[in-house]
This record gives structure tokens, C-alpha cells and sequence, in this order.
């Protein structure tokens, strides 16, 4: 087997073979085909684009690159969920004790932030002592004990996907549905879950700006995992402003359990029990009846059985539940800003991909992978899309340790806010819901 020919043959549009598409990726990860090659045959790929048979294959060949989690030692039907990313996204702290709560166990890897997203795994290590890093023993024996632990992504899960991306990131060819599908399924399938549930952004603050993108987007994932014998289900839903209220770590940690406790932030709580209850559909729940398994995630904010999930697997973990029962042990930041409104109106859009890079600058996130964290930088919303403020009224309060900082963060918000004199519809969450049986769109 030639590269050249692998190149050719998808240069001129033909379905490359299971055989073809391996090999490729085996000698890419190995090192043995060069990236010059490997350049060409993205770009053929980004032209002339993938079969769903093709981007299948290529998910499966770059999920056994590396370590395969085998979950069987977990009794039951494991759940993942995955986000593509976007701003105020603490979804995985909420959904996973829900889901946890009605019984089924949830074994979840998940990763850092980087540029205008957070990552989960960013927001749990503010909870002071609380470990992300166990091993694979300590992390199943957590599972099956408490029924929910979160750790950082293994450093060899899907390591041809790494090699890939990086060089699609200097090549101009990030953007193309089958790259980008094959590329997150990829570490979902080598993690080991039976079932997927995938959250796609769609909107400004999301990697997926338009809802047909996304869309699409969704529909790939969905098809890629059916093929490779993981039912999936796709969410869109909207990222055109942030989730919730709070930005940042330990900001959004509180946010989260406030949720859990019935006190969140409706469109946060909302676009939860959407992604729990399909949770608990593929896991069998509510006699396979989607009404049935949203009324069962209520429950659990009702009753408080999943707070008390995210308090066992907290502490089990090794984390401080003192700050999650009173959040006013969470340090305050030096400097709190508050952005007021200079004219009165209703607020009619917030720039979800500007709040982000605010974030950011605040010192909540990241700007390169090597960059340190401030857990205590953020913002917290006051008004949300649809609300009335006055001249005056604080629309959104910022913390950060550094005055200069905010400084550049309060020019960021500012701008990010747009208030006029007619009030706005109310934004959809849930754009669309993509299963093997096809696409509902505009559901809430």
C-alpha cells in the first residue's frame, strides 16, 4: 500500500477502503508517513469530503490509536455526554448527578478549557483537594460505589487525533464535518461508554456558527456512532449568549449547585434535564419514553438526590464539601467590576463568543494549553437577553485579581451587551434533536 495512491484515489473522489483509511492512520500516528503527505490527503478530504462509511472508519481507526477504556467491570448501561464547547457551559457537573441519581452510572473523562470555552475539568479542581487525576482502579471503584466520578482525558486516549488536529489546525482544514465528527467521536468511543449523548453549540460563542452547520455537525456524529454500535443522540442548542448566569470556575461550580439545589438559572436548568433525560432514555429509563425519563430528572432536583450525588462523588474524590454547602467559603476576588447600563432598554443580544475571550482575559481561562488559571476569575450576569434595565442597573459583575485585567475585560463586556427599546423574543434552547430515526428541530 502507497500513500500516493491513497491520496489519488480520494484527490479524484473515490470511497476509500477500511484497509486504506487504517493503514493511513496507523502510519501517521507511527510516524513512518510524513506530514507533507498526510497535508495532501487532508485537503483531498476537505475538498472532496468523506462517505459516512469513510468517516466511520476513520473515527474507529484514531479511537484504537491509543488506550481503549473498557468499562464492562461497571455494571450497567454507561452514558457519556459531550459538549462541543461554549461559554458558561457547566452542564456535566449538573447532568451527571441527575443521571447518576435515577441509577445509572455515569464514567466520565473530560478535558480543560482552552481560548473562549471552559472545561470541566477546570471548574471541578477549583473545589479545593478534589482530584482529577486517579487511577483507572481508584476511578472505577468510585463509579460503582458512588455511581459518578469525572477525571481528566488519559494522555494516550486517541493520540492519532492530537496529530491530526494540529496539523488540519496549520493546514487550513479545520472546517469539515467529516474531520470534526470523526475528531470528537473519536475520544467518546475510546473512553468506553455504551451510549452517547452529544450537546452541539450552535450560535456565537460555538465552534458551529450556524444552525445548519451544526446541524450537520449533529447528524454526522449521530451516524458515526450508530455505525460503530454506540446509540447516540445530538442536542442543538443555543450558545448565541452564555448558559446561565456565571462565567468562570469556581463561579460557575456555585452556579451549578444551585441548580442542583432548584435555585439555578432557568435556561441552565433547562437545556440539563433536556441532556439528562436523554441520558436515561438510551440507558433504558422510563420504560424508553422521553416524557418519562424528563420526569424522572426533575425529580431528583426536587428530592435533592442529585446534589447529594454531586456531594458523594465530591467528597469521594477528594474534594472539600464545605464549599459546595456554603458557597461564601469560595474566595472573593480582589477586584469586582460591575458594567452598567448606559441607557435604558431591554437587553436584545449578548455576544457569547465576546463574553468567552472576556473570560479569558479576566484570567478564567486560557489562552495557550500551558497557561495557569485564576479559579476565582469571571463574570456573573445580573440581565439576561429579554430583561429591562434601567439607566444605571448593573448588567454583569466581573471578578478578577488583576486591575489591568479588568480593565481589558470591562472594555470586552461592554461592548459584548447590546440594549435597545424593544423587547426581544425569547431565545430557543433547544434548536434541534438528531437520533438514528432523523431530525426534530425548534423544540424549546
Amino acid at each position: 500500500m502507497r500513500m500516493y495512491d491513497i491520496i489519488v484515489d480520494k484527490r479524484n473522489g473515490k470511497e476509500l477502503t477500511r484497509e486504506q483509511i487504517a493503514w493511513t492512520v496507523a502510519g501517521y500516528t507511527d510516524g513512518s508517513i510524513p506530514d507533507y503527505q498526510i497535508a495532501a490527503w487532508l485537503m483531498a478530504i476537505y475538498f472532496r469530503g468523506m462517505t459516512e462509511r469513510e468517516t466511520a472508519w476513520l473515527t474507529d481507526a484514531m479511537a484504537a490509536s491509543g488506550d481503549l477504556i473498557d468499562l464492562a467491570a461497571i455494571p450497567g448501561v454507561k452514558v457519556d455526554k459531550h459538549s462541543t464547547g461554549g461559554v458558561g457551559d457547566k452542564t456535566t457537573l449538573i447532568v451527571g448527578p441527575i443521571v447518576a441519581a435515577c441509577g445509572v452510572p455515569v464514567a466520565k473523562m473530560s478535558g480543560r478549557g482552552l481560548g473562549h470555552t471552559g472545561g470541566t475539568v477546570d471548574k471541578l479542581e477549583a473545589i479545593p483537594g478534589f482530584q482529577t487525576v486517579l487511577p483507572k482502579e481508584e476511578f472505577f471503584r468510585i463509579v460503582k460505589e458512588v455511581g459518578i466520578a469525572v477525571i481528566g482525558q488519559s494522555g494516550n486516549i486517541a493520540p492519532a487525533d492530537k496529530k491530526f488536529y494540529a496539523l488540519r489546525d496549520v493546514t487550513g482544514t479545520v472546517e469539515n464535518i467529516s474531520l470534526i465528527a470523526s475528531s470528537i467521536m473519536s475520544k467518546k468511543i475510546a473512553a468506553g461508554a455504551d451510549a452517547i449523548v452529544l450537546d452541539v453549540k450552535t450560535g456565537k460563542g460555538a465552534f458551529m456558527e450556524t444552525l445548519e452547520g451544526s446541524l450537520s455537525l449533529a447528524k454526522a456524529m449521530v451516524a458515526i456512532g450508530e455505525k460503530v454500535g454506540r446509540k447516540t443522540i445530538a442536542l442543538v442548542t443555543n450558545m448565541d449568549e452564555p448558559l446561565g448566569a456565571a462565567v468562570g470556575n469556581a463561579l460557575e461550580v456555585a452556579e451549578a449547585v444551585a441548580t442542583l439545589q432548584g435555585r439555578g438559572p432557568g435556561d441552565l436548568q433547562q437545556v440539563c434535564l433536556e441532556l439528562a433525560a436523554n441520558m436515561l432514555l438510551l440507558a433504558g429509563k422510563g420504560d424508553g419514553d422521553i416524557e418519562g425519563c424528563r420526569k424522572m430528572a426533575r425529580q431528583t432536583l426536587d428530592d435533592g438526590s442529585a446534589y447529594a450525588k454531586l456531594q458523594e462523588m465530591v467528597a469521594a474524590q477528594g474534594g472539600d464539601t464545605a464549599y459546595l454547602d456554603d458557597p461564601s467559603r469560595w474566595p472573593a476576588a480582589p477586584f469586582i467590576l460591575p458594567v452598567k447600563a448606559g441607557t435604558s432598554g431591554y437587553v436584545t443580544s449578548i455576544d457569547a463568543l465576546a463574553i468567552g475571550n472576556a473570560s479569558a482575559v479576566l484570567g478564567a481561562g486560557r489562552l495557550r494549553k500551558e497557561d495557569d488559571i485564576d479559579h476565582g476569575a469571571g463574570l456573573v450576569f445580573k440581565k439576561k437577553i429579554g430583561q429591562w434595565a434601567e439607566a444605571g442597573d448593573i448588567l454583569a459583575e466581573l471578578h478578577t485579581s488583576a486591575a489591568d485585567k479588568g480593565e481589558e475585560g470591562y472594555r470586552l463586556v461592554a461592548q459584548a451587551i447590546e440594549i435597545g427599546p424593544v423587547k426581544p423574543q425569547p431565545p430557543l434552547l433547544i434548536l434541534g434533536r438528531v437520533t438514528a430515526d432523523g431530525v426534530e428541530q425548534k423544540l424549546a
